[in-house]
């Protein structure tokens, strides 16, 4: 299982040969056109990325992005094979691609909480981890954040999978919970629950969160990009702190300045979309923005042991560092 799940994370696309960085302009202070993964499609959760474009922090940082959504395009692996940069990516990520031997490290934590949650039919009183046990609990796959939050909450409670039933539904959380396919069901904490509530559904919530501290979604770069380019980092992480800090300041303006970058963002219910940027913005707040909690690797490192996806912890020292985070 181990090695199944690990190859199908890490594949490296071989193929891709596109230019992801380059120089736009003919002399040294010409602006670093940057392909960014962003490991999921236009979002309002990703208003902080365009705040800092619309608000010419990354100019400021001689840097001009370009956004890749594409499903196919594996960041970190890429990432690690010197074909980008820089990607989007989440702490466990990082861990399996180290583990792999790939030289990834994860420079600026974007979220400082895991933004995952177990939503439950109100008829069931889940109201803790341990109500779980003996229950039937969908999720998309055996893989990503949704897989990783259900295990931390189970173990959280001293239980396995083996003491719950797992289906795999694929992305259709909202569809099975308010078709009553399923009663509970796992889902990223600014998206499904706010969802459902909006539609009438009564629910119970459990967060990830509440109950254990594990790295979540940041910028993710390389030994190689670090070493020779450390002032291209820094940009990175400064434009992007202004971004976030100008967001939680903000919301409104956030609000409007994503849908230049969002698609049908103007033909979807607006509140409802605040309440995801809100609820994005609780998990984004912190005294120093950007900062990587080494507790929430410890964590993250014994948790990916428990779950087998890595036959032993990682070297924490080279997985993460906070020496790009802006004051």
């Amino acid at each position: 299982m181990f090695k199944k799940l690990v190859s199908l994370m890490l594949g490296l696309a071989i193929g891709l040969s596109a230019c992801t960085s380059s120089q736009v302009g003919g002399d040294a202070g010409g602006v670093r056109l940057i392909q960014l993964p962003m490991g999921y499609i236009p979002n309002i959760q990703y208003a902080p990325f365009y705040v800092a474009v619309e608000k010419g922090y990354f100019a400021e940082a001689g840097i001009e992005l370009k956004f890749d959504y594409s499903f196919e395009t594996d960041g970190v692996s890429l990432v690690g094979a010197g074909e980008f940069p820089f990607a989007v990516a989440s702490g466990e990520q990082v861990l399996l691609a180290r583990s792999q031997g790939l030289p990834v490290v994860y420079t600026f934590a974007w979220y400082q909480q895991f933004p995952i949650s177990v939503i439950s039919a109100v008829e069931l009183n889940v109201q803790t981890p341990a109500d779980l046990a003996g229950q039937r609990i969908a999720l998309p796959g055996l893989f990503g954040a949704n897989f990783i939050g259900l295990q931390a909450l189970l173990f959280s409670a001293g239980l396995t999978l083996a003491d719950v039933q797992v289906d795999t539904i694929g992305f259709n959380q909202v569809e099975s919970f308010a078709t009553g396919q399923s009663d509970i069901v796992i889902g990223y904490t600014a998206n499904e629950p706010i969802i459902l509530r909006s539609q009438k559904f009564k629910l119970n919530e459990l967060r990830v969160a509440d109950y254990v501290q594990l790295t979540a979604n940041g910028i993710v770069s390389s030994e190689k990009t670090i070493a020779e380019e450390p002032e291209l980092v820094s940009g990175m992480a400064l434009a992007l702190a202004k971004g976030i800090s100008y967001t939680i300041a903000h919301p409104e303006e956030a609000y409007t300045i994503s849908l230049k970058y969002v698609e049908n963002l103007a033909n979807q219910d607006k509140d409802v979309q605040m309440q995801i940027l809100n609820t994005s913005i609780e998990f984004w707040k912190a005294e120093q923005i950007g900062y990587s909690d080494p507790q929430a690797w410890e964590n993250m490192n014994e948790l990916l042991v428990k779950m087998e996806l890595i036959p032993a912890p990682v070297d924490l020292n080279g997985a993460f560092t906070n020496k790009f985070v802006p004051n």
